[in-house]
């Protein structure tokens, strides 16, 4: 016959039990923190990310979910017989604030604890 509690007496042992209530108090803190996340990456999207080039010849903004939102060219950066500068200055700015939405992106999902890469949906 087993003891009160065990296996045999039709509970769970007291460890198994505190297991049991360790993981359910550890989903619950991920489930907020994964919630979190998502309220943080919501508002992300309605943030500006601003980068320029060439002394500032070239800016560009992005919105928090990674969506070019304008581009300002200085008049002195438009030389028709050097694309090529502005181009490269372009792509720069480009590049630029994409790795400053991305690392708002990185961070929130950082915060928020392991396991959440991917959350953003934004497939950076």
């Amino acid at each position: 016959m087993g003891k009160k509690g065990g296996f045999m007496g039709g509970g769970m042992p007291g460890n198994m039990s505190n297991l049991m209530k360790q993981a359910q108090r550890m989903q619950r803190q991920m489930e907020q923190q994964q919630a979190e996340a998502e309220a943080k990456l919501a508002d992300l999207a309605n943030q500006q990310f601003t980068a320029s080039a060439g002394g500032g010849a070239v800016t560009v903004t992005f919105t928090g979910d990674g969506k070019l939102s304008g581009v300002k060219i200085s008049p002195d950066a438009l030389d028709p017989d050097d694309a090529e500068t502005l181009e490269e200055m372009i792509t720069v700015a480009v590049n630029d604030g994409l790795a400053k939405v991305q690392a708002a992106v990185d961070e929130i999902e950082k915060s928020a604890g392991s396991g959440m890469n991917g959350l953003s949906g934004f497939g950076f």
